[in-house]
């Protein structure tokens, strides 16, 4: 398994991959201290190139996942590194509750410890869900979401590809939300999103298109 990123959000999906035995030929992938080759946490090798990434995929392993936030740049890393290669690979923790009753969550997933998802749920590809997210059910979450802590997603709401929902924020039942969109850590979605918003504030308001 190779990690694209080293720090940050990378260490943190380190404890799900350890918890589910997926450190089989660990390593981590960080191209922009090129001149600083070394290891996470003095054990798993950093690769520092395009180069070695594609020598890793070719005689080594093909799985990669996502260790970097932010649906734009996971977006365009995961279709970088597919075309070097690599099979994008979903990394979801043991301790998630996720319904077997209809939800489905698409390629190239990190779920983190103690998020909820309900019966019903739609998620699509390569999304970041962070610790204590709750979706609740008939949801549908677009590609590469990120979903920071403490979100919650409220029966049948619609979210877009690209958005990023912060921490703590609440979207109320039937809300939609477009693509390309930030909610403000906090906020309460009260009213529909259109795409390319950024909204914040109780009850949320937009600030900027």
């Amino acid at each position: 398994m190779l990690v694209i990123g080293a720090k940050g959000f990378a260490t943190e999906l380190l404890d799900v991959i350890i918890d589910n035995g997926m450190q089989n030929n660990l390593c981590f992938y960080d191209d922009i201290n090129k001149n600083k080759e070394g290891y996470v946490f003095n054990k798993y090798p950093i690769i520092n190139s395009e180069e070695k990434a594609t020598e890793y995929f070719k005689n080594t392993d093909t799985q990669f996942c996502l260790g970097i936030g932010n649906p734009q740049i996971r977006n365009a890393l995961s279709e970088k590194f597919i075309k070097m290669g690599g099979e994008l690979t979903s990394v979801i923790s043991l301790y998630a509750k996720i319904s077997n009753n209809g939800s489905v969550i698409g390629q190239g997933a990190t779920v983190l410890h103690y998020c909820t998802i309900a019966s019903n749920v739609q998620i699509g590809k390569a999304p970041l869900i962070y610790h204590n997210v709750q979706i609740t059910h008939d949801c549908i979450i677009g590609d590469y979401a990120e979903l920071s802590p403490g979100a919650i997603i409220l029966g049948r709401v619609k979210v877009g590809n690209n958005v990023h929902i912060g921490a703590n924020a609440t979207i109320l039942p039937n809300i939609e939300i477009g693509n390309y969109c930030i909610i403000g850590a906090g906020a309460v979605v009260t009213k529909n999103v259109p795409d390319n918003s950024v909204v914040a504030g109780v009850p949320a308001v937009p600030l900027s298109r």
